[in-house]
């Protein structure tokens, strides 16, 4: 016998869930604590698919719920939540009226399931985080110093610049300790880093951020990044093509690991030279450095060897 999916919608706040599963058909609400999230997640098995859009930290006991009980999930973009919601005429919006909505996104798109990330890619993706917030509020203070039009208090800007430079440092300490100590994750830096750009910080945030990588192909990875174009055309009309969406951190970085391939590696610099005397603007050519940097990386992760110093790209 069959058993049909089941679709589940769960509208995630901070205090509370409101879920709607289509085998039941009526809207309910927990908190949003372990306990009940666990009594909850135990009545799915793995023929479910819940969808709930991304909330940062109040869906992660969700998250790890789902993961250990083998529960495929999907978190999506709220914006991509409303439009559906608005396409299919759904203009009211409540917390049961979303959770409705989501179950109905499951069943009508069924988006891709969420490749979970195992504890020690967690704590590096929280570890990555941090290290991200300190250094932006390192640049907000130098640049607050540079401003300052009294000597006193460029000094004591700077000695709090000085605390975050050891922040920062303790962090990226406890980064390179924890890629040490975990061997599937070392081995992953390993090759990441035998590509040419590639330095500790992009291989930091792809390992922590992109775990589909050698599980997916070319195209899909380049969308999970934001680094796929997508067309802008209507009739007669052919528009630029635009890169969007995705995981911008992960982008971010791959752009600045482009920006040191075409300097490093004779190929990517090759590449990106036929790019710019095709006419591509800077910029574009180096997102097609990002894009072919990420597509090595996913052959690399798959086949499991590092990079050739003269791949035919």
């Amino acid at each position: 016998m069959i058993i049909p999916p089941r679709y589940v919608g769960i509208d995630v706040s901070k205090h509370h869930l409101d879920i709607f599963d289509e085998a039941i058909g009526v809207s309910e609400r927990i908190v949003n604590a372990t306990q009940a999230i666990t009594q909850l997640v135990a009545r799915w098995r793995c023929d479910a698919l819940v969808v709930f859009e991304a909330t940062g930290v109040y869906d992660l006991e969700l998250r790890e719920a789902l993961r250990q009980a083998g529960v495929r999930f999907a978190r999506i973009n709220p914006a991509r939540a409303r439009d559906f919601a608005r396409a299919s005429g759904q203009l009211a919006k409540t917390d049961p009226i979303d959770a409705r909505m989501l179950a109905a996104f499951a069943r009508a798109m069924k988006p891709a399931t969420e490749q979970v990330a195992t504890p020690a890619r967690s704590a590096l993706a929280r570890l990555a985080k941090r290290r991200d917030q300190l250094v932006l509020m390192r640049v907000q203070e130098k640049n607050r110093r540079s401003e300052a039009d009294d000597r006193a208090m460029a000094e004591r800007i700077s000695r709090f610049v000085e605390v975050l430079d050891g922040e920062i440092e303790e962090i990226e300490t406890d980064i390179r300790a924890l890629i040490k100590a975990e061997p599937e994750i070392s081995d992953d830096a390993q090759l990441m880093r035998s590509l040419p750009g590639i330095g500790p910080v992009a291989c930091m945030q792809l390992i922590a951020q992109m775990p589909e990588l050698g599980r997916v192909g070319p195209k899909q990875v380049a969308a999970l990044a934001g680094l796929a174009p997508f067309n802008v055309d209507s009739g007669a009309y052919r528009g630029k093509r635009k890169i969007g969406g995705g995981r911008k951190r992960v982008r971010d970085a791959l752009y600045m690991a482009a920006l040191n391939a075409v300097r490093r590696a004779a190929p990517f610099k090759t590449f990106y030279t036929r790019l710019r005397q095709a006419g591509k603007p800077a910029k574009l050519a180096l997102i097609a450095v990002a894009r072919k940097l990420l597509t090595v990386i996913n052959a690399m992760m798959r086949d499991r060897k590092s990079y050739r110093l003269e791949p035919a790209i």
